[in-house]
């Protein structure tokens, strides 16, 4: 592969990952439910609600 293609497949993969957290985001709030997070190094529940 070269350098472009690289790049052009990293582009899709990161576009890919943007939309799978955000239609996460989006069911767990429709669930009223919980994520876990990292936050400074400690595991955290969060409501998704809480989330912009």
């Amino acid at each position: 592969m070269s350098e472009i293609e690289i790049k052009q497949m990293q582009e899709k993969i990161d576009a890919g990952i943007l939309l799978a957290q955000k239609r996460l985001i989006e069911k767990t709030k429709k669930e009223d439910g919980e994520l876990v997070v990292v936050r400074d190094g400690k595991v955290v529940r969060i409501k998704a609600r809480d989330l912009k």
